[in-house]
């Protein structure tokens, strides 16, 4: 049935709760890309509820209409040339006054809009109480009270908004701010000089356009010259004039003055509208941070916090990770029985099944890290580390607002890298920028697995720690380096915000993993797919392979010297009635042939276009401990760090059908601990995959960025790879 479609934006302010009521209205029904020319993640659902379509668009967070990072360019922009059918604007009711500058600056344009005061039971605790029914009153526009992570008041509010839409009532011109005499004046007399000039020329109210031009905004400024022509540059001459009497009148800036005169205008409403409770009340979030921030023991707990995240990583995802690679197992054997020998069987078995299978077994331990993520920043947990990490991040001349995108970069570089736009600082955000890839991304996540359950299985989670908190010490080490050298310039001022507390909300947690986990699937069948073949064409090329040995007569010599030992043995059953020892020569005879096809395999992959690659590179490796083939591996490695794995499952010549095949195979290849610990080394610190370095490009603008940011990472890598084996040999650890 074709429904009446509504499209419905949210806007508000930065950990509001916006994210968690868009989760909550869409679910799982949400497509998720960038807005056009811009990476910045852009939110669309679409439900249907009460008769109608409604399409749910989730705007980045921005503190006013007055723009200064990306993301709050895009909010305004869409809010004004869009033009949603209603504009939600979600309040933060335990912080109102803050809240209402958006919201002021929203009353001011040509744009239905509703207030939802979410977190309400925040303000409660608080001893905050608001009269939704005369805040609705003073402003002209429908109020109603949410709790986002709690699922109240959510379908009302979409009631309201529909209602709103399909209303055939003038938006209200009333209820707006209203400036001092001179300033109204001002806008009055610019108002009609658009009207007159360059009326139809731009999109936006007339009104909103004034006093955005009064208060020298700089993206509408251009947009009057650039679409106005001559009448724009009339325009902008009489406001120069404007601007100048007024700040001969107020000794400001017309900006500062418009800015105070309409936080006088939200002062009256919180006095009309807001009563607090005189009794002794409990904040919550304050008591929290008297514990988890504290100079003292803040920082111990948050250690423990990441330790404990790695450690649940690695032993709660051992279950389903040996249940996937069972399912590997016998998809591989059931293609095995029933595929003849063939090219074709060789790629499914050796190529797609090997390569594509090695990796998908580490999906769970992927989707625990990424719920551990999301945990961190559905609490507000994620703003007290940057909070406890700011002392530590001055050493490197950062301050604690660069720890989160670091902090992001543990789920993916991509995401962390475009982060650092939140900085204000270029050096700093190029500083954050090179750091950011010392962070172990999830796609280097199966690497760790593989080797530390390969190695270390007993200490596995407090090894994976100190794997994450080396990458940690290497961006620092080589922070410091480039703030004393490429990047000098003092510390930029920094005041983080520290949102309340809140519960999080399961089915709010799962999409947030679910949406990451998307990414790791997408590379399945996409690049690392791709990668499987091309690196199994390499490893099955060239077919005609002159073999040093005779493979074919030894295991024909094998199968005759027990085909004797096993009619005597099937004669000595007979007589005494026991199998057992024809049983045990089989056994024999299967593990002697095994050996034999082991060998002939490991001659045919030395002896392939992928060996032939590998030799060459096996003297830059080896003083790292690492053969031809873990050098192959992690040459892949720059298209995706996943590679790495699915590189090793089809160089390791394994039997699929067991479950820990490519983890015998590595022992059997020679490889130790210390030479896997080296590996880790150089898989942590060696050059980002190739998403991140185009990221990196795109966010700094400089091939010289990028080009320097591979040569450092790989150059580090290898140095400190080096030193860990060879310190390790010297010191008798193998």
């Amino acid at each position: 049935m074709h429904h009446k479609s509504i499209t419905i934006a949210l806007a508000g302010n930065p950990n509001s709760g916006k994210t968690t009521l868009f989760n909550n209205i869409t679910g799982t029904r949400q497509k998720v890309g960038n807005w056009p020319g811009v990476t910045v993640e852009k939110k669309e659902g679409i439900v249907s509820k009460h008769g109608y379509d409604l399409k749910i668009v989730d705007l980045p967070g921005t503190y006013s209409l007055t723009p200064f990072s990306v993301e709050e360019i895009i909010a305004r922009d869409y809010v004004l040339e869009e033009c949603p059918d209603v504009l939600i604007d979600i309040i933060d009711a335990s912080n109102l006054e803050r809240s209402l500058y958006l919201a002021t600056q929203l009353r001011e344009i040509d744009c239905k809009v509703i207030f939802a005061l979410n977190m309400a039971d925040v303000a409660r605790t608080r001893g905050l109480k608001i009269d939704a029914e005369k805040l609705s009153e003073l402003l002209d526009l429908p109020v109603v009270f949410t709790i986002g992570n709690k699922n109240e008041g959510i379908d009302t509010l979409l009631q309201k908004a529909i209602e709103l839409a399909e209303s055939k009532s003038e938006i209200s011109q009333k209820r707006r701010v209203k400036y001092s005499k001179d300033i109204e004046s001002s806008i009055a007399k610019l108002q009609r000089s658009i009207e007159k000039k360059i009326a139809g020329i731009l999109p936006y109210n007339t009104r909103w356009t004034a006093i955005k031009l009064l208060e020298d905004d700089r993206i509408v400024k251009e947009r009057v010259v650039q679409k106005a022509g001559d009448n724009g540059q009339d325009i902008i001459q009489e406001i120069q004039e404007l601007r100048k009497k007024l700040i001969d009148r107020f000794d400001e800036e017309p900006e500062i003055v418009m800015t105070d005169e309409r936080y006088g205008f939200i002062a009256g409403i919180i006095k009309e509208v807001l009563t607090t409770s005189t009794k002794n009340r409990i904040d919550i979030s304050r008591n929290i941070d008297l514990v988890l921030t504290h100079r003292f023991i803040g920082f111990p707990i948050f250690i423990f916090f990441i330790w404990a995240m790695f450690q649940l990583t690695f032993s709660l995802g051992a279950y389903p990770m040996e249940w996937i690679d069972i399912g590997v197992g016998g998809i591989s054997a059931l293609f095995e029985s029933f595929l003849p020998d063939s090219l074709l069987k060789d790629l499914l078995i050796n190529g797609i099944i090997a390569g594509v299978g090695s990796v998908i077994i580490f999906l769970p331990n992927i989707l625990i890290l990424f719920f551990c993520i999301a945990l961190f920043e559905d609490t507000g947990y994620m703003s007290r580390a940057a909070f406890l990490m700011d002392k530590i991040m001055h050493l490197i001349g950062l301050h604690g607002k660069s720890f989160i995108p670091m902090l992001m970069g543990f789920g993916c570089s991509v995401p962390a890298v475009i982060a650092t736009r939140t900085l204000e600082s270029e050096k700093d955000r190029i500083l954050t920028i090179l750091i950011t890839p010392f962070m172990s991304c999830s796609a280097k996540l199966p690497v760790y697995i593989i080797l530390v359950g390969t190695f270390f299985s007993a200490k596995a989670g407090t090894v994976l720690f100190t794997i994450y908190i080396f990458g940690i010490i290497a961006a620092f080490v080589s922070g410091r380096l480039f703030r004393s050298t490429l990047l000098k310039g003092a510390d930029a001022p920094f005041v983080m915000e520290l949102p309340p507390y809140r519960a999080p909300m399961l089915k709010s947690l799962l999409i947030h993993m679910w949406d990451r986990g998307k990414m790791f699937l997408k590379k399945m069948g996409g690049i690392i797919l791709i990668g499987s073949v091309v690196i199994w064409a390499l490893s099955a090329f060239p077919r005609n392979i002159q073999y040093s040995v005779d493979y074919a007569a030894e295991i024909a010599g094998v199968n005759a010297l027990y085909e004797t030992k096993i009619k005597a043995s099937a004669k000595a059953s007979a007589k005494a009635s026991d199998r057992s020892g024809m049983q045990s020569i089989q056994e024999e005879r299967d593990a002697a042939i095994k050996k034999i096809k082991l060998a002939q395999d490991a001659e045919k992959m030395e002896k392939s276009f992928m060996g032939s690659i590998g030799k060459k590179l096996a003297p830059l490796f080896a003083p790292l401990g690492i053969d031809w083939r873990g050098g192959v591996a992690l040459v892949t490695g720059f298209v995706a760090k996943e590679i790495v794995v699915s590189t090793m499952g089809i160089l390791y010549a394994v039997e699929e059908e067991e479950a820990d095949a490519l983890q015998k195979a590595i022992i059997s290849s020679g490889m130790t601990p210390l030479s896997a610990l080296s590996m880790m080394i150089f898989v942590l610190l060696y050059l980002p995959c190739f998403a991140t370095i185009a990221a990196i490009k795109r966010e700094t603008g400089s091939f010289k960025w990028m080009f320097f940011s591979i040569a450092y990472t790989t150059s580090f890598a290898w140095v400190v790879a080096f030193s860990v084996y060879q310190g390790g040999k010297l010191i008798g650890f193998n």
